[in-house]
């Protein structure tokens, strides 16, 4: 008797076509996904929980998941928090979007942190050097559009805090001010009478002069300097009202 003939091996072309599908729904999801839409109460969570956990192999860090929490008529996303945290994100898309022009400029940049939104002012493009007084021919629609923004509905029921920042520069000896912790209460202090001369409630604010105890970078070079002085401008989460 002859040898039977063996089956043939079942094509594999269909995992080709396969795997092209997958990468285009994984293409069109990233297409959907809008980074300005982040919560940023989850994403400060986030943050802790993943440092928490790099210090606290034992204990382990916080939870997004709704735990055991249902036995009370809860769940996370009831939580008067994730609201709050909600409204900062729809903050955060509006301040991207009406600040973009100063963003491009390199005047402002739009972050968030455990604070909450912070928005930060280049001091070099709004102060001369060793002033507290605004540039004010330089910066006057940057400031208008800050005016318009914390007068927004979005804003509503909001508290902020305007903190001043410098490098670790000393102060001219013969100028105004006795130190930079005065220079930079006056800068942050400056900015809000001006929003105040537009409309801005003033009784929603709180100031902050820090001089250079809280740098964002060392004091090496005149660039980490530049990013240094600084005005920031923060829309408080609860926590830290």
């Amino acid at each position: 008797m002859g040898k039977s003939k063996e089956p043939e091996k079942p094509s594999t072309a269909w995992q080709g076509t396969y795997g092209d599908m997958i990468t285009l729904m994984l293409c069109f999801f990233v297409m959907l996904y809008n980074p300005t839409e982040v919560d940023v109460t989850q994403l400060a969570t986030i943050t802790q929980s993943l440092q928490m956990n790099e210090t606290e192999s034992t204990t382990g860090g916080m939870s997004l998941s709704a735990g055991r929490l249902s036995d009370l008529g809860n769940t996370i996303n009831a939580l008067p928090a994730m609201e709050k945290g909600k409204a900062l994100g729809l903050a955060k898309k509006k301040a991207v979007s009406l600040f973009a022009p100063d963003v491009k400029s390199n005047r402002i940049t739009v972050t968030s942190d455990e604070r909450g939104l912070v928005i930060t002012l280049a001091s070099d493009s709004f102060f001369e050097e060793g002033s507290a007084d605004l540039n004010i021919e330089e910066t006057r629609e940057t400031l208008l559009r800050l005016s318009d923004f914390f007068k927004s509905p979005e804003l509503k029921n909001r508290r902020y805090r305007i903190e001043g920042h410098t490098d670790d520069t000393p102060v001219n000896p013969n100028g105004k001010f006795l130190s930079n912790w005065e220079l930079s209460a006056s800068r942050a202090m400056n900015v809000l009478h001006y929003m105040a001369d537009y409309g801005v409630s003033e009784s929603k604010f709180s100031i902050a002069g820090y001089a250079d105890t809280r740098p964002k970078y060392k004091n090496d070079t005149p660039e980490e300097r530049a990013y240094n002085r600084r005005v920031d401008i923060i829309i408080l989460d609860e926590g830290h009202f």
